[in-house]
């Protein structure tokens, strides 16, 4: 378990500096020209990866299918819908709500893989939200009639990745997380192509610096190829429900690069957030030992 701690660390590292990044390059670039590039990039990279690898076991017609949903569910309702709904609310709101994600990842990695779901575990999870929460309300959260409509966009969003990270664990059982993770992207991608393209050829390029297309490189890289195979390859090594509640880390990390890379303030809530859902975290990973002392193990 420690080296897939470790690895989901690393994951949500990457993860969350996609938050500065993706601000640096929205500057400039218009969001759904963004996410065009950054879909063919990382497109193109994991199926190249893929290319250079060989399978023991192919993928079947019906699970090529299956993996085409997660494309959809990952590229259209996950990440287009976000910054669709992003632009009609808050950020404090988009956060928040994004906090609630291991709810929706344990509630139906519940229903659909059985996966049991202990007391110990609820309240770690639980615990971390509030921390999260606590961060998070260090800006402007304006839930309310004018934001409804985002707000909603936002929230399927959020069980768009929720059900992605889910349904897709038996697949990845399966077939490994390299070629999940590339075909899905891949089908994403080209569902995305036709609006996708057309922004890309009508967007003026002039004003764009280079910091820009870095941060767009980083995001396609870091975010689309890195973070998101580690992901399915943490997931396949453990249960859904226990992963997620270290998707509450990611804000911790995000401020803190924000903090050093754009110069966003933390402040004495932060700090105090921080130390929640890391307590939150360790709930849900430590279990008292039959002889009173405590030790890392799945539970």
């Amino acid at each position: 378990m420690g080296w897939i701690i470790g690895v989901l660390l690393i994951q949500q590292t990457f993860g969350a500096l996609t938050f500065p990044a993706a601000k640096i390059g929205l500057a400039a670039i218009e969001p759904f020209t963004f996410a065009f590039y950054r879909f063919m990039i990382a497109s193109v990279i994991l199926l190249t990866i893929v290319q250079f690898r060989r399978f023991d076991i192919p993928v079947t017609r019906t699970d090529l299918w299956r993996i085409a949903g997660l494309g959809i569910l990952i590229i259209l309702l996950n990440q287009t819908t976000y910054l669709v709904g992003q632009s009609m609310t808050t950020a404090g709101d988009g956060a928040l709500l994004f906090a609630t994600t291991p709810i929706w990842i344990c509630v139906l990695a519940r229903i659909y893989l059985k996966e049991k779901l202990t007391w110990r575990r609820s309240l770690g999870i639980g615990i971390a939200i509030c921390g999260v929460v606590i961060i998070i309300l260090r800006g402007a959260v304006g839930f309310g009639p004018e934001h409804l409509l985002g707000d909603l966009i936002i929230f399927e969003s959020v069980l768009a990745w929720a059900a992605y990270s889910v349904l897709g664990k038996p697949l990845v059982m399966k077939y490994g997380a390299i070629r999940v993770t590339a075909y899905a992207l891949t089908f994403g991608a080209i569902s995305y192509l036709p609006f996708g393209l057309y922004r890309a050829i009508t967007f003026d390029y002039t004003p764009v610096p280079m910091k820009a297309w870095i941060a767009l490189l980083w995001v396609a890289l870091g975010t689309s190829v890195i973070s998101y195979l580690l992901w399915y390859w943490v997931l396949k090594q453990t249960e859904a429900s226990r992963v997620a509640a270290y998707h509450n880390v990611q804000p911790i990390i995000a401020a803190s690069a924000a903090y050093f890379i754009l110069g966003e303030p933390l402040g004495i809530p932060f700090v105090i957030g921080g130390l929640i859902v890391l307590v939150g975290v360790l709930i849900t990973e430590l279990r008292p030992h039959r002889k009173g002392t405590i030790r890392a193990l799945p539970e």
